[in-house]
C-alpha cells in the first residue's frame, strides 16, 4: 500500500527561496578583478553567440522544474527558461542532464555554459559564481511520512535521518538542523527511501512536493507551513 507523505514547509524570517539565473564573476573580490570577471562573461557571450547555441546543464529528475513528459520529452519551468534565454541572444538551445553532483562538476570544467536547476545561492557559491536575478519563489518543504507526529518542525530533525544529494542546500540544511543525512542521486531514489521509511524525513521544494503528490497520493496527503526557506538559482561557471 502507498503510504501518505506530509510536508511541514519552513519558513525563517523574511528570507526568500529564489529561483536565478547564475554568471562569472566573484562579488567579494576587489574592484580590478570584478571588471575582469565582467570582461570574461562578455568573451562567454560572444563566444556563445559565435557558436550559435548554449549549452545548458540540468538534471531532468526533477518535476515541475526539469523532467520528462509521457512522451520521453525534456520539459519544465526551467526548461522554458533555458530556451527563453537562447531565443533572447539569438542562438538554439542544448540541453545537457546529469546527476547533481556531476553537473556542478561539469560546470567548474566548463563543459556547460549555465546550469539551471534550482541552484542554492549561498556565500560559498557566491564567492565563485555570479548569479542573476531572481525568476521564481519557492519555499522548502521538510516532507515525512503522514503518520510521522514527532517531525512538527526543522528542530525535530536533530537525530534524525535524512536523505538529499549531497552537495545540495537541502541536505546542508538538514545537516544543519542536527540531521544525519544520506547522499542519493535524484528525488525518485529520495521517495523511494522516504515510502520504505528507511529514512525519517527529507527536504525540498514545496512545489515539487505538491507536484509528486498530485501524481502519486491520496487527498490525504497534505502541506502544513511552517518556519525555514532556501536559495535556488540557476548558475554558470566562473572562468
Amino acid at each position: 500500500m502507498t503510504r501518505n507523505l506530509k510536508t511541514l514547509t519552513m519558513l525563517a524570517s523574511a528570507v526568500l527561496l529564489t529561483a536565478t539565473l547564475t554568471g562569472c564573476g566573484e562579488d567579494a573580490k576587489p574592484e580590478p578583478a570584478a571588471k575582469t570577471a565582467q570582461a570574461q562573461t562578455q568573451d562567454l557571450l560572444e563566444t556563445i553567440k559565435s557558436r550559435g547555441s548554449i549549452t545548458i546543464a540540468m538534471e531532468g529528475t526533477w518535476s515541475p522544474w526539469t523532467y520528462h513528459d509521457k512522451d520521453g520529452k525534456l520539459t519544465g519551468f526551467d526548461v522554458a527558461i533555458g530556451e527563453r534565454i537562447a531565443q533572447k541572444i539569438g542562438v538554439k538551445a542544448q540541453f545537457v542532464e546529469g546527476k547533481w553532483d556531476g553537473l556542478l562538476a561539469g560546470l567548474d570544467a566548463g563543459r556547460y555554459d549555465l546550469m539551471i536547476n534550482g541552484v542554492g545561492i549561498t556565500k560559498e557559491r557566491s564567492q565563485a559564481y555570479s548569479f542573476s536575478d531572481p525568476y521564481a519563489y519557492d519555499r522548502v518543504a521538510v516532507i515525512v511520512n503522514d503518520d510521522r507526529a514527532d517531525i512538527k518542525t526543522m528542530q525535530d530533525l536533530k537525530g534524525k535521518t535524512t536523505a538529499n544529494t549531497i552537495s545540495s542546500t537541502y541536505a546542508l540544511a538538514a545537516e544543519e538542523a542536527g540531521a544525519k543525512v544520506i547522499g542519493v542521486d535524484d528525488l525518485n531514489q529520495t521517495f523511494e527511501l522516504l515510502r520504505s521509511r528507511r529514512i525519517d524525513a527529507t527536504l525540498n521544494s514545496e512545489v515539487t512536493y505538491l507536484d509528486y503528490t498530485c501524481l502519486l497520493y491520496t487527498s490525504k496527503s497534505r502541506a502544513m507551513f511552517g518556519f525555514r526557506v532556501n536559495i535556488y538559482g540557476i548558475r554558470r561557471k566562473t572562468v
